[in-house]
């Protein structure tokens, strides 16, 4: 079973505590054992006499900004800012293939459904319809190498598996390496990462950081400098 060490901050402060999970670590603890990042709370204290607590969930296997509360009234501010929208998150996705177009704006509905045989997963629905919760993704293209697309994701709503869903049935491109909306395409691990995050505190500054590109994206050819295509979230 695979060892994870403690996960690099990126930012921190007296409310706030956001680090880089890695691919693989699931934030809570899995019923079947091994770790988590709910494992090692008690050492990203750095001082503290709580121990942090995460206010929202990453997939298993993506990696990036994750945001943890080092206080109570802190908790609290920052559920109420991820209810209220006020959370501005984006990602980078790796799909086979290139989608229509330069950019867009995928705005599909999703719900969940389970099956004894298969388990749980997001589908999408029809807009308008009686199932499935609003969900829109804006995405950008920002390179393109040996078949493959480097692509921006930027998530106004935060539901389960959004990104996974919309590009697999909003753009016809399943990112790569996902193992339950179609496209493993021999990729050791899901190609998506939680790539910057900012909440705003009115008079205080925001909470604000980014997630290194993982090495594993350069591997299959994609570099951090093609990243400057990304412009922090304006949909232009």
């Amino acid at each position: 079973m695979q060892r994870f060490d403690l996960p690099d901050p990126l930012f921190i402060d007296g409310e706030a505590l956001v680090i880089d999970k890695p691919a693989g670590l699931p934030v809570g603890t899995p019923r079947r054992g091994g770790q988590s990042v709910d494992d090692m709370l008690e050492h990203l204290r750095f001082g503290f006499q709580r121990p942090p607590v995460p206010v929202h969930r990453l997939d298993q296997d993506t990696s990036g900004c994750l945001l943890l509360a080092r206080n109570p009234k802190a908790m609290k501010r920052f559920q109420q800012a991820f209810e209220n929208r006020q959370v501005t998150k984006s990602y980078i996705g790796v799909v086979l293939g290139r989608p229509d177009g330069d950019n867009g704006t995928i705005d599909m509905p999703i719900d969940k459904i389970s099956t004894k045989e298969e388990g749980w997963r997001m589908v999408a629905c029809e807009i308008g319809g009686e199932r499935g919760k609003p969900s829109v993704t804006h995405w950008r293209v920002l390179a393109e190498a040996e078949g493959r697309s480097l692509i921006w994701f930027y998530p106004e709503t935060g539901r389960t598996h959004q990104i996974r869903v919309h590009a697999s049935e909003g753009l016809g491109l399943p990112l790569i390496g996902d193992p339950v909306y179609g496209s493993i395409h021999t990729a050791p691990r899901l190609m998506l990462h939680a790539l910057s995050i900012k909440l705003e505190r009115g008079d205080k500054p925001p909470v604000e950081a980014t997630a290194p590109m993982p090495a594993i994206f350069g591997e299959i050819g994609f570099t951090p400098d093609m990243l400057d295509a990304h412009n922090g979230g304006d949909d232009d």
